[in-house]
């Protein structure tokens, strides 16, 4: 099986503080600004055998080094291939070994690709370091806002972000905005942060992910035909767009078009078998009936394996597959072991129902009221607090599953604890 990279560490991902606001500024991303997006390959680089030939040809040069690493962290955020983190980390060590001093493009690719693979703690170091050596260049920013979120080290994250969008208010920041402002609470900042992420996207890529986003975002709300024409949009950017695909398979099964969801999660899992994907394509299957069918079962039970051996990062979505269709013990050991590297809300609240699977509830419920502190409303995150409060006799376990109805219907198709 071809080792994937997890999503957190694929997807720049900041969350927001309950101090404090995010001031986006005034929209320049018409024309398109001409700093590129942070962490991605600069746009005069050109593609990977661009790079590589320059490197062939200026073997002493350490900049294209260090752009050949950032090129290949960029490839594998985009088709989660972590193999390529491996080529990236190659080139960074060429490149400090020609310029250990002033590698500015080089320590930035180094928090890059700590974070990328979940070592958020030396990330932080890196982008601390870059924003020491350039205090007004964003990238180094870009790499520590992504470290502080999963640290859990929500006021310094949403300073970092702010910086970047003072700096440079292209899509990067405000895609990293857009995220603190959603997990803050703030739904329709987000929106507006994420269109100018789209107005300021300079590659397609770029389009598709921010479009996804919104998608994402709308379909958080409860709002499917609007969520569905983000993921079309992401989907004529990037015609294989795996979260454009991805959702557009979540709309069908809203709409109640079963065979058509699993169609579309079938061709999606087939080349990209993300547990995210893989989770909501069984958790359909059971909703319907038709959960000995497939493969996902299989699939993930051996993802489960393959994490509890080799004791790296673990997708919270794994976590909730064995919770929900696996042994909850295990999933509160891979939880608790993600618990100890990565501080943030997702986690929290998947440790929180690993705990609750569990029949752990008077434990599940702290870690239930970290998810909530952010203020994000976020439906799933209200229902397992709601089905965990319940569970403990308390008043306000009815009052949030309603909430997590209203804010969006179809927000899980597969609730385990509503069988009976």
């Amino acid at each position: 099986m071809r080792r994937l990279i997890t999503a957190a560490g694929a997807v720049a991902a900041v969350a927001g503080c309950v101090t404090g606001l995010l001031f986006l500024g005034p929209d320049t991303s018409r024309p398109s600004a001409t700093a590129p997006p942070a962490g991605a390959a600069d746009k005069d680089t050109g593609s990977v055998d661009t790079i590589r030939r320059r490197t062939a040809a200026y073997p002493d040069d350490p900049a294209a080094w260090a752009d050949l690493a950032h090129t290949e962290i960029e490839r594998a955020r985009t088709t989660f291939d972590a193999g390529l983190l491996e080529t990236a980390d190659k080139a960074l060590r060429r490149s400090l070994a020609l310029d250990g001093t002033d590698n500015y493009r080089a320590v930035t690719g180094l928090g890059l690709l700590a974070n990328a693979r979940h070592d958020f703690g030396e990330g932080r170091g890196h982008g601390l370091h870059a924003t020491r050596m350039a205090p007004d260049r964003p990238d180094g920013y870009a790499v520590l806002a992504d470290a502080e979120i999963q640290l859990g080290n929500y006021p310094q994250a949403r300073e970092a972000v702010q910086r970047m969008l003072d700096i440079a208010p292209a899509t990067a920041a405000y895609s990293r905005a857009a995220y603190d402002l959603e997990t803050g609470g703030r739904p329709e900042d987000a929106a507006i942060a994420l269109q100018r992420a789209v107005d300021s996207a300079v590659t397609q890529d770029e389009r598709a992910f921010a479009e996804a986003r919104l998608g994402d975002l709308a379909w958080s709300q409860g709002r499917a035909d609007r969520a569905a024409r983000h993921y079309g949009r992401a989907l004529s950017a990037v015609p294989a767009h795996p979260y454009g695909q991805a959702g557009l398979a979540r709309v069908a099964a809203a709409r109640g078009h079963t065979g058509k969801a699993l169609e579309l999660y079938a061709r999606l899992v087939e080349r990209m078998p993300l547990p995210q994907f893989l989770l909501e394509s069984l958790d359909l299957r059971r909703a319907s009936g038709d959960s000995h069918r497939g493969t996902e079962r299989a699939v993930l039970a051996a993802q489960v394996r393959m994490a509890r051996a080799d004791g790296g990062p673990v997708d919270p979505h794994l976590i909730l597959y064995a919770a929900d269709h696996g042994d909850p013990k295990v999933a509160v050991e891979l939880a608790r072991r993600e618990w100890k590297h990565v501080r943030s809300v997702i986690v929290a609240d998947a440790l929180a129902w690993s705990l609750h699977r569990a029949g752990r509830d008077t434990e599940a419920l702290g870690y239930a009221r970290r998810a909530a502190a952010t203020g994000w409303k976020n439906a799933l995150f209200r229902y397992h607090r709601g089905t965990i409060e319940q569970s403990l006799g308390m008043p306000e376990g009815p009052r949030r599953l309603s909430e997590a109805q209203a804010l969006n219907p179809h927000f899980s198709l597969y609730r385990p604890d509503a069988d009976g």
